[in-house]
């Protein structure tokens, strides 16, 4: 009886997250009024409505999206698992082709025009990956700590990636990181996340203090910084992973105090580079723990090795990518973010402008359309990628911090309806779905703060596009799809 009620829609409804709802709700209708502010032209008195404005577009593309939220809320449940392949695989083939019919806009290669209209396929593939990683991870006998499983998740993620990256929308291509936030809750080690915010780590203090000399030492402090954060964290995996106290004692006591012997010589006697010194002491490190790892048959102090030499690995070819792989724009973006240059009139201009309109907002903000920086248009991208600094402006610091509370409330909503499902895959969707919505908002946010490189990835629901409010709504309305659906009787 209850699969026939919900096959005729009713308990669909029934089921239906409410409060998820309403909050993506609250969202569009902040988002339009965002939209509004940004995009609204004195000179053309009564355009918000008008379908020849962003103001105008951006209702139909809400209206478009409500009626597509209420589509993927009367399918079948079990269709979004049982074409998961299916549809990630069209995808990949669209995700391929875009480059060959895609025009260049500012150099990027990721906007199919159809007549009036044109899309990004990134943005929907996200869906695609969340469901193909959600079929895929709660298939029978999965497991995470197997290499072959592993190693098949990643490839998920990581040829979406490949295929954007040749699109060149670098920014697009980094929001998949994301679903490591998923693996993580799925049971990858701590380690292996550990290993990417290292990584994060070596390439900012790396190229923040390349330039600059240790004391009076002909050394980078930068290089020295990085090679002993390899020493430290390795030394610290050893005393976490294993319970060999020898092993921390020789490497601390032989390691470290070789370096100090080398610091202390190179700045009474004879002045030296001793990166060189720091380098010698990470290699016989790393031959030490292969050693103990073959002696006392422990591939755990294998695997710290391999995170020890990946570093090093890692650092040096950090400095290639950066000078010879990045564009300029990027560079230069990068340097701007670490204070390495001062670029007020270029690649610094969007979030300096940003800062101006946010800090001009106060506590309660300039009102409805009173923002003199949104309406001057001193900040590019204001109603798409830089449309919080509108919000800022106009609504200040209370308004700012509304809208943030309102991703908060989404984000642990989204929390909260993933650990009460009772089947992996609506679990590992759900995590999907979160991540993507975090990592869009902190690094959106963050961008508009001068927190975080200027990468050009839009808010949810508050940017202006139909590719990216469609995006975010079938990621959303397939999981309260999923959730609505979760008492019924189903095969494991």
């Amino acid at each position: 009886m209850e699969r026939q009620i919900d096959e005729n829609g009713k308990g669909v409804w029934r089921s239906l997250d409410w409060w998820t709802v309403l909050i993506y709700m609250a969202l569009l209708a902040f988002g339009w009024i965002s939209v509004c502010g940004a995009s609204y032209d004195f000179e053309l008195e009564g355009n918000i409505l008008s379908l020849g404005s962003r103001s105008g577009m951006q209702i139909i593309w809400i209206g478009t999206s409500l009626t597509l939220g209420f589509i993927l809320m009367m399918l079948n449940d079990k269709l979004y698992d049982t074409f998961a392949y299916v549809i990630y695989v069209l995808l990949l083939v669209l995700l391929f082709v875009t480059p060959f019919l895609a025009r260049d806009i500012k150099g990027s290669h990721s906007w199919i025009k159809i007549g009036p209209f044109s899309f990004q396929s990134a943005e929907f593939a996200k869906c695609a990956t969340s469901l193909a990683l959600a079929k895929f991870m709660s298939s029978y006998n999965f497991n995470i700590s197997y290499w072959k499983d592993f190693l098949i998740t990643l490839a998920i993620i990581f040829v979406p990636i490949i295929l954007i990256i040749m699109q060149h929308e670098t920014g697009s291509a980094l929001v998949y990181l994301a679903f490591f936030l998923m693996l993580y809750r799925e049971g990858m080690p701590g380690s292996v996340l550990f290993a990417g915010l290292s990584a994060v780590a070596y390439f900012v203090v790396g190229v923040r203090f390349e330039n600059v000399m240790l004391g009076h030492i002909p050394t980078s402090l930068g290089e020295f910084l990085v090679l002993m954060m390899v020493i430290l964290f390795t030394l610290g995996m050893v005393h976490v992973y294993c319970s060999k106290p020898f092993v921390e004692r020789n490497i601390g006591l032989y390691g470290i105090g070789t370096i100090i012997l080398a610091l202390c010589f190179s700045e009474f006697v004879i002045p030296f580079d001793i990166s060189w010194v720091l380098l010698v002491v990470c290699v016989c490190m790393i031959l030490y723990l292969c050693y103990i790892a073959l002696s006392e048959r422990l591939s755990r102090y294998f695997y710290i090795a391999l995170f020890a030499l990946g570093s090093v690995a890692f650092f040096y070819s950090a400095d290639y990518v950066l000078n010879k792989v990045m564009e300029p724009h990027q560079r230069v973006r990068i340097n701007v973010l670490l204070g390495l240059e001062d670029d007020p009139s270029g690649a610094g201009y969007n979030v300096n402008q940003a800062k101006i309109a946010i800090g001009s907002g106060g506590l309660s903000g300039k009102g409805f359309l009173n923002g003199t920086q949104t309406k001057l248009k001193y900040v590019p991208e204001q109603d798409t990628d830089f449309i919080f600094c509108t919000v800022g402006e106009e609504e200040g610091f209370w308004g700012a911090a509304g809208v943030l509370v309102l991703f908060l409330l989404l984000i642990l909503r989204l929390i909260h309806l993933a650990e009460r499902q009772p089947f992996a895959f609506g679990r590992i969707y759900g995590y999907c779905v979160m991540s993507i919505f975090l990592f869009h908002l902190f690094i959106n946010v963050g961008m508009v703060l001068g927190l975080t490189p200027v990468i050009g990835i839009p808010l949810p629901f508050f940017s202006y596009g139909g590719s990216s409010l469609w995006g975010f709504t079938i990621l959303l309305f397939i999981f309260l799809r999923i959730d609505a659906g979760r008492n019924q009787d189903k095969r494991g």
